[in-house]
């Protein structure tokens, strides 16, 4: 037996067999870390290679070189923002130029991701069920709108539109407003191809600037649950105004739809339903 400087008596010899094997197991390979000779305090541990991600979270962590071993205090918050930085640094000068770097990086970021957007070579494409609730969004689409050159088939249901004047769809056949808040015919894009063009649903209230659609080679035509199909000889008017449509409202050209429309005192009548 012999006493060790902390006065904690141990073995002259080696461990029991039992705890050496047991020790001898646990193999764990650990990088050492490297130190500074100090004449002040002895031994100063090097700034690890962990240092440099001090002010970066776990989950920002893509490419790093440092294993479990190298770290000595790790950080789960994220650092400081770059706004906070920039206070720290050099006041109100550096922060407002770190504002105006912002503005321009996220005025060049929307740039590219507009570059990126295809929407010229769409043929087929949905969007309804937008949910367009702000201003900014129906303008945003109503951008995404005018640049849909050749699209043929356009579904736009349930969108809460009310006014697409200002859209132009050269090459569009079929066309679904259906549900949204047209309140008149002149409300719609120009389509000068189109051959279905679907409208139930809406608040279209009379057959002004149905005229607009007579140069065009529309088959089909759909105005259900609106006010307008219950203005008198409704069917007649229609088809006096498009002689090329084939179909209203899901019905077929009747003999009766080709006959002249009575005449009419310019303001339009409404069939009462009691």
């Amino acid at each position: 037996m012999s006493e060790s400087s902390s006065g904690v008596n141990t073995l002259s010899g080696s461990f029991p067999k039992s705890h050496s094997s047991q020790c001898s197991d646990l193999r764990v390979t650990r990088t050492p870390l490297s130190v500074d000779h100090s004449p002040d305090s002895g031994l100063v541990s090097t700034p690890l290679p962990s240092s440099r991600f001090r002010f970066v979270s776990w989950h920002r962590l893509e490419q790093c070189d440092v294993t479990g071993d190298q770290l000595t205090c790790p950080r789960v918050r994220e650092g400081p923002s770059e706004e906070e930085l920039c206070l720290r640094e050099g006041g109100d000068i550096s922060l407002e130029r770190w504002r105006r770097r912002r503005r321009r990086e996220e005025e060049g970021q929307r740039w590219e991701e507009r570059l990126q957007e295809n929407w010229e070579n769409c043929v087929e494409l949905n969007l309804s069920y937008q949910d367009l609730g702000d201003p900014f969004q129906k303008e945003n689409f109503l951008r995404i709108l005018r640049r849909l050159i050749r699209v043929e088939k356009l579904q736009l249901i349930d969108n809460s539109l009310t006014n697409l004047s200002s859209v132009r769809l050269p090459r569009c056949r079929v066309l679904n407003l259906h549900r949204n808040h047209l309140v008149s015919l002149h409300q719609l894009p120009k389509l000068p191809a189109v051959e279905h063009l679907c409208l139930s649903e809406n608040a279209i209230g009379s057959l002004g600037g149905l005229g607009a659609l007579g140069n065009s080679p529309l088959r089909s035509l759909n105005l259900t649950r609106n006010p307008v199909t219950f203005t008198q000889d409704y069917r007649a008017r229609v088809f006096n105004c498009l002689p090329k449509l084939e179909v209203l409202d899901g019905i077929p050209k009747l003999p009766e739809d080709s006959l002249p429309v009575r005449l009419l005192p310019q303001t339009t009548r409404m069939c009462n339903i009691l």
